[in-house]
């Protein structure tokens, strides 16, 4: 099904949010549409990246799809907050990652 979508015998492909840690590679894809948000936004960047895979020649657009006022906006919010926390806890390029780097740990 993968290899006619990426040739483009079908306009639609239509999967959920834990199909995409199965290796799918959708680099037919020029949109994803996320409608079903989970909590965890490695999940989400997971199923983005079935369609942002080697070979893949079109720009890709990425829409997620949130109702006002629900348990979405929510979701929404904890991905952010998850997000912000990551990036205060591991700076991009620094070098010691260990949460205490002046610690000396022993094996015994």
């Amino acid at each position: 099904m993968c290899r006619r979508f990426n040739e483009g015998e079908a306009e639609l492909f239509l999967i959920s949010l834990k199909a995409g840690g199965t290796g799918l590679n959708l680099t037919g894809a020029d949109t994803v549409i996320l409608y079903d948000l989970w909590w965890n936004p490695a999940v989400e960047e997971q199923a983005i990246g079935r369609a942002h895979r080697m070979g893949q020649k079109q720009v890709v657009q990425v829409i997620r799809l949130v109702t006002e006022g629900t348990i979405e906006e929510k979701i929404l919010e904890l991905q952010q907050r998850k997000k912000d926390l990551i990036a205060e806890v591991i700076e991009p390029g620094d070098g010691d990652r260990r949460p205490y780097p002046n610690r000396i740990s022993a094996n015994c």
